[in-house]
């Protein structure tokens, strides 16, 4: 980062924690106080650092271990931490508003998982003029220079992963592949998505593809989604995911048709109960990511940025391996039992 910008930042952030401070003790004028002013020191000049992680929700196993990543970097490095949360996946109106109060209270850098990589852009483009280090958590905006860097899986080589294996485990058989798909604008489920019909070497518009919906990511959306798809075509064979919860959804529903003993289900994302399913023969293959590594990367870039004034640019790959006890020829995986020493949930 060139010197100018770095010292550019450093009077905005410092500016914008001593009118937080200002504001926080202002009650103190009464008693004939000043607790800030002019020659007020925060922040840059010894307080510690401040730092905010915002997730798309804060029930989702895959938030909860991130946040877990995040306390305890911060701990290790004597940070102070706030977070916030969408009330639901894809509210952006909420994650606009965490985003707000967090450049109010002073923080030095924000974590942020985006629930709409588009329509988030303006809060983070403003608290970045503000002097605020921000960066994304495995999910990239659009565009990806809205944030200053990316710490996240490699979201489409992980839709690739189970591609790949899926056409491995097919063997040459036609296939009838059903989408389960979270929502569109949502940048994490277009890489999965796109990752795994590279992997799988078709295009949205190959006639393999039977089927295609949207799930949110939910469990019962996903069973509901599986049963339209089985009403549309009950001869599907090969069902994609866009995570464990969404692929427990579509196994329920498979087997009250009797079709989840001949039907591939592969997925993303690692947590304990999808690794957990992986063992039982639910589902075959999932990629893990590893979310607790985010936040503590991120967590060590926003100090390291502070107090040292690193350099923050582009992306940083967090790592995902394939999870299966069926491992296939050829490609690289892990068993069950390596998953569910690293899983969350």
């Amino acid at each position: 980062m060139p010197a100018a910008r770095v010292r550019a930042r450093r009077t905005a952030r410092a500016t914008t924690r001593r009118t937080a401070a200002c504001a926080a003790s202002a009650a103190l004028l009464l008693a004939g106080l000043t607790a800030c002013g002019e020659g007020a020191q925060a922040g840059d000049d010894g307080g510690p650092v401040k730092v905010g992680l915002i997730t798309k929700t804060d029930t989702n196993p895959f938030f909860v271990k991130m946040k877990e990543g995040a306390k305890k970097s911060a701990e290790k490095h004597d940070v102070e931490l706030s977070t916030a949360a969408g009330k639901f996946d894809g509210d952006n109106e909420g994650q606009v508003t965490a985003v707000e109060n967090m450049v109010a209270a002073g923080v030095d850098g924000i974590m942020i998982t985006p629930n709409d990589s588009e329509a988030i852009v303006p809060a983070l483009e403003q608290a970045r003029d503000k002097g605020v280090l921000v960066l994304a958590l495995d999910s990239p905006t659009e565009p990806k220079t809205a944030t200053d860097a990316l710490y996240a899986t490699d979201n489409h080589k992980a839709g690739e992963l189970i591609g790949e294996y899926a056409k491995a485990r097919m063997k040459g058989k036609k296939a009838k592949i059903a989408m389960l798909d979270l929502a569109p604008g949502v940048a994490v489920g277009t890489l999965r998505h796109d990752g795994f019909l590279k992997g799988y070497g078709i295009k949205d518009s190959d006639p393999s593809v039977v089927c295609s919906q949207h799930t949110q990511g939910d469990r019962s959306k996903g069973q509901t989604a599986m049963e339209n798809c089985l009403q549309k075509a009950p001869d599907i064979n090969v069902v994609y995911t866009i995570n464990e919860p969404v692929a427990l959804g579509a196994y329920k529903a498979l087997k009250s048709k009797g079709r989840a003993e001949d039907t591939l289900i592969v997925s993303v994302d690692g947590g304990c109960t999808g690794v957990e399913a992986v063992k039982s023969g639910k589902i075959a293959a999932t990629s893990q990511q590893y979310p607790l590594v985010m936040a503590e990367q991120g967590v060590e870039a926003v100090v390291q940025h502070v107090e040292k004034d690193t350099d923050l640019k582009g992306y940083y790959d967090t790592g995902v391996n394939l999870i299966t006890d069926d491992a296939v020829q050829g490609q690289a995986a892990k068993d069950s039992t390596f998953g569910l020493d690293r899983c969350w949930g």
